[in-house]
């Protein structure tokens, strides 16, 4: 699987990192909405990490650019604010899930290998 994981904080990078990666996964970080855009046409991601809020482009337009040029992947908005209208404004974006910063641990469940899975926003 091709995983992204985008966040400007590297110690969040690194706690997603542990969380999720498998053996055979190939991983791509990136520090910004801006980066992630810019690499996503390339490295074709199969599962995107995004961060709400972070430096440069808002976290939902970077989901519509990434989902316009790799349709089939699957982002997962994660952040440390929840309200109801942010997750609805991810499942606008086309956002698989929206998941709290405080709830990192469900990921991995979030994350399945079974591309026809649905997640929950």
């Amino acid at each position: 699987m091709n995983l992204m994981i985008v966040d400007d904080h590297a110690g969040v990078r690194r706690m997603i990192r542990d969380l999720l990666v498998a053996p055979g996964d190939v991983l791509q970080e990136c520090a910004s909405a801006d980066e992630a855009v810019r690499v996503a046409g390339e490295f074709q991601p199969d599962c995107v990490t995004m961060d709400l809020r972070m430096p440069g482009q808002c976290a939902f337009a970077a989901t519509r650019a990434i989902r316009a040029t790799h349709p089939a992947a699957r982002i997962i908005i994660v952040s440390s604010y929840d309200a109801p209208g942010l997750r609805q404004s991810a499942h606008a974006a086309g956002a698989a899930a929206y998941v709290n910063k405080d709830n990192l641990a469900e990921l991995p469940r979030m994350i399945s290998r079974n591309q026809d899975e649905q997640l929950k926003l």
